[in-house]
């Protein structure tokens, strides 16, 4: 395991005792309760009582009294000053089963026994948990021989190369835009930020980069993925501004052959296996309004966000009001002489105090300065996560409720409905209360919720004198403005479309044939994506997606990204050590995963057919995961090649 060196904190050995107390006041008390017990095992920390509050979407625990809070923080204070006093040395973290205790202290509840692996790696005290260890040395020839075609240079496609550097595996990365990021090198539309923990939303690796934000904006999101680029040197084998337009998969050679159109034209690279990491919201989803050409002004869906727009002034029509357009709306309205927002359908939101917000410098000194103190922060921002998400989406046919499946999605709710309440009391638009336009008829979780700060969101922006809201939707476009459902014209100066993306177009536009000749299309054709595990598909040799079908919820969206691309690395290493050429998974292991994955769906929230949403599409989900966080680290955590044939 890692250790933190006394060199690492300068800063410390230079601070004051008042400065010291005022950071630690900053500090989360059950994340300073587990780091006190790994770095002094004091007896006294277990004793603390603790009790469950709301938290955003989420409970939390927390301690049970303010003498509590004051007990951590005083031994927090204490451990220090003496820890400042005596030059910083390193600590180690102790044995496995001291380092268990001390998450458990931080959890306030006993890990189970098939929890304790995955939770540890998510503790990041080691920051290569997720990294290939070679079971035996490779042979140097065979090695040199094997090249990955890496697609994308988002969060996914990042760590791929990065892993495959650490492994020693040649690779060529291939990146359609000119920088690194994929979603957040495009989306940079007024207000766009995470909706899920910073913390959690960066490799294990990438643990101790500092978080100034619990929910960080675009920009500090863009900032994380340049640092992972030039800090472990990958930007030498990226090749930016070039597409992949297809895969062929060359059986008797066992080779893919990938084409690619860049700057220079038109090329085919080959390699023995590809990693996809195109990203699962990707390619934009345009929506098909009569007379939209003949609209004057400027338009454009908002990940093509133009460089420099000034709205100042304007009249903006902006179409959908899905997570991108609750975002944007209030800083537009900030800056727009006028917003229409054309909505037809509402989403939940959940309220989150300081989502906006930075977070206070004394917490990020203490990142910097208490030993494994990122560790803990992002196991507690980390863990069961996905649990919570089953506990809330499982259906409980038991449950009478019209408007929710089960007691604590009823909960999320009734959550919900109060902030309506709260922030929009008697609102009205027209004849209708504006609590009751903002209601989504389908129940939390059917769809995507949209997390938003309490002070000041959407619903604030909705009260005020520029920003106009139409519930009948865009009917049609003409040269001056938009046609609302009711007949009334609106004239505005650029129309912007907040309408999503394609997500359930997995892999699209690239055309992919494998085996056979089989295509993608084809082997889709019938209802849509699937994958095994989400990353795998029969009749398509050494070839993994990452980001794939079903794998949206039940885990991180890091946490996926490291497991798949380590799953992957796997199959490489029995490719390499073995002397073997192609492995694929057996079609019967493909189908009995994804019958397991769609019975599982059924019983999940988003079946429920009041929701219209990419969450079920067809009859199914091509996207969402059903699994628990435990159950999905089991399937990926270690391949199992019964499942797979290996020539």
């Amino acid at each position: 395991m890692a250790t933190l060196m006394a060199a690492a904190r300068p800063e410390l050995l230079e601070t004051s005792d008042a400065a010291i107390e005022e950071a630690v006041g900053h500090g989360d008390p059950m994340v300073l309760r587990g780091v006190l017990y790994l770095l002094t095992g004091d007896p006294d920390l277990k004793t603390m009582a603790t009790r469950t509050v709301a938290f955003g979407q989420m409970d939390a625990i927390v301690p049970a009294s303010d003498d509590e809070i004051a007990m951590v923080r005083s031994k927090a204070v204490a451990f220090l000053k003496a820890y400042r006093d005596s030059g910083a040395p390193p600590i180690d973290p102790g044995s496995p089963e001291h380092v268990r205790e001390s998450m458990e202290q931080l959890l306030a509840g006993t890990i189970p026994e098939a929890d304790v692996a995955m939770a540890t790696e998510e503790l990041a005290l080691d920051p290569w948990a997720r990294a290939l260890q070679w079971q035996a040395a490779p042979d140097p020839e065979r090695l040199a021989e094997f090249s990955v075609t890496v697609i994308g240079t988002g969060m996914g496609g990042l760590n791929a190369a990065l892993q495959l550097k650490r492994a020693g595996i040649r690779y060529t990365v291939f990146e359609k835009n000119a920088g690194v990021g994929g979603t957040w090198y495009e989306n940079r539309y007024p207000g766009a930020r995470v909706d899920g923990s910073s913390r959690t939303y960066s490799h294990l690796y990438g643990v101790d980069f500092p978080c100034p934000y619990n929910f960080a904006p675009q920009e500090r999101n863009q900032a994380y993925f340049d640092w992972v680029a030039d800090e472990f040197g990958l930007r030498d084998e990226i090749v930016f501004e070039t597409e992949v337009t297809a895969l062929s998969w060359d059986d008797q050679a066992a080779m893919w052959d990938v084409e690619t159109v860049g700057p220079n034209g038109r090329a085919t690279h080959r390699s023995n296996a590809v990693i996809t990491s195109v990203g699962f919201l990707n390619r934009p989803n345009i929506p098909q309004i009569e007379g939209m050409e003949r609209f004057e002004g400027p338009s454009w869906h908002t990940v093509h966000w133009p460089e420099g727009m000034d709205l100042s002034d304007k009249r903006v029509a902006v179409v959908g009001t899905g997570c991108t357009g609750y975002q944007m709306v209030p800083e537009l309205a900030k800056e727009a002489a006028h917003v229409v927002v054309f909505q037809r359908t509402p989403q939940w939101l959940m309220p989150m105090s300081g989502y906006l917000s930075r977070v206070p410098e004394g917490l990020n000194w203490l990142d910097r300065n208490m030993p494994y103190h990122t560790n803990f922060m992002r196991l507690r921002n980390a863990y069961r996560i996905g649990d919570f998400f089953s506990k809330v989406t499982e259906i409980d046919p038991d449950f009478d409720d019209p408007h929710s499946v089960n007691p604590a999605n009823k909960a999320l709710r009734d959550r919900s409905i109060a902030f309506l309440e709260r922030k929009l009391g008697d609102a009205r638009l027209g004849d209708r209360r504006l609590v009751d336009i903002m209601t989504p008829r389908h129940p939390v979780w059917s769809a995507r919720i949209v997390l938003v700060d309490e002070d000041e969101c959407i619903l604030d922006a909705l009260q005020r004198d520029n920003v106009e809201l139409v519930t009948s939707g865009a009917e049609r476009i003409n040269e001056g403005g938009i046609v609302d459902g009711a007949g009334k014209q609106h004239d505005v100066d650029a129309i912007i479309y907040a309408t999503g993306f394609k997500a359930n177009d997995y892999l699209h536009p690239m055309k992919i044939t494998g085996r056979g000749g089989l295509t993608i299309d084809q082997l889709w054709a019938e209802d849509g994506p699937r994958a095994y595990l989400g990353c795998m598909m029969p009749g398509f040799p050494n070839l993994w997606t990452i980001y794939g079908p079903n794998t949206n919820g039940g885990l991180q969206v890091a946490a996926y990204h490291e497991l798949t691309t380590l799953y992957a690395l796997q199959c490489m290493e029995k490719l390499i050590l073995e002397g073997r050429h192609a492995i694929e998974v057996k079609e019967d292991a493909y189908w009995r995963y994804n019958r397991f994955v769609d019975e599982r769906n059924r019983r999940r929230v988003w079946s429920d057919r009041r929701a219209h949403s990419y969450y079920w599409e067809g009859g199914r989900s091509p996207g969402m995961n059903p699994l628990t966080a435990t159950e999905n680290w089991q399937f990926m955590r270690y391949p199992d090649f019964s499942d797979m044939d290996v020539r």
